[in-house]
């Protein structure tokens, strides 16, 4: 039986692929490249293309096309709604509702900002992920940074360090292992609800909030976030408060496109960006 970390660096391999594949599938869209094709051009034959889509996500590479066009976008932004209609359906008194089960939010305080991480011990380690190798930090309060892997490993450390340039940090993979499973299995509910210490400004707290109000499988804008916080003329605002998000997947800025259904921007990339809405459109199916 394979154990859950061999689970997670087996997924996390089968990334490496599905963004190739993305990349491949983006830069030859106007030819709509077969199956063959694109198996050949990640180095796997058809058969065993499929068979990793499938291991990854469950569906097959044809609805993976189809879930990254920019048509399903589009009707996937129609589909959602906005942030509270969405609540009220799913039975809940509220947006606030949706995710005070899975996740509680603690703000840093003036001092602690202005302190810059002075004094605090913050535990960190790299662990394979559905999205290729990630970055868990860890402060007393809760997670205060996820973030992925994209040319090496002191490369994320140094984007982690610049966050709390005085903090200490402390290399601690056995104790950041351990939320993984909470953090990636989004149909799993946590024994406890995951914390998050989030170090920003009231208005990009309020924003990344927001962010987690948006349900798994769905997707909202940047015009929809800045209506929902009270600032409906801020989306541009909203947009830099999204791109300074530290805590990648669990606060889900990948969930907000632009309106006419372009993707948009992504700091670990479009293609990852991507793949991760194909991931939780697949096991919402």
């Amino acid at each position: 039986m394979q154990t859950l970390s061999t689970q997670f660096t087996e997924t996390s391999q089968d990334y490496t692929l599905i963004e190739r594949a993305i990349r491949y599938i983006e830069a030859n869209a106007s030819r709509q490249p077969e199956l063959d094709e694109i198996a050949a051009s990640v180095g796997l034959s058809a058969y065993h293309f499929q068979r990793v889509f499938t291991r990854w996500v469950g569906i097959s590479p044809k609805r993976f096309l189809q879930y990254i066009s920019k048509e399903n976008a589009r009707q996937m932004l129609k589909d959602s709604g906005d942030i509270l209609d969405v609540s009220h359906a799913t039975g809940l008194s509220g947006p606030g509702r949706l995710h005070d089960l899975l996740v509680h939010t603690e703000a840093a305080t003036p001092g602690d900002l202005k302190r810059r991480g002075e004094g605090l011990v913050i535990r960190y380690g790299f662990h394979p992920s559905p999205f290729g190798e990630c970055l868990l930090a860890l402060t007393p309060r809760g997670i205060c940074y996820l973030g992925f892997v994209q040319t090496d490993r002191r490369a994320a450390l140094e984007i982690l360090r610049s966050d709390w340039p005085n903090a200490t940090l402390t290399e601690s993979p056995d104790d950041t292992a351990a939320y993984i499973p909470a953090l990636f299995h989004i149909s799993q509910h946590p024994e406890k609800p995951l914390a998050l210490h989030l170090a920003g400004t009231n208005f990009q707290i309020k924003v990344w909030e927001a962010l987690l109000k948006i349900v798994p499988g769905q997707v909202s804008t940047y015009q929809r976030i800045a209506a929902e916080i009270g600032y409906p003329q801020a989306a541009r605002a909203v947009g830099n408060a999204i791109a300074h998000n530290k805590i990648a997947w669990l606060i889900p800025c990948h969930r907000v496109i632009r309106k006419q259904g372009e993707f948009g921007n992504y700091r670990y990339g479009l293609p990852r960006k991507k793949a991760m809405l194909v991931w939780e459109a697949g096991l919402a199916e």
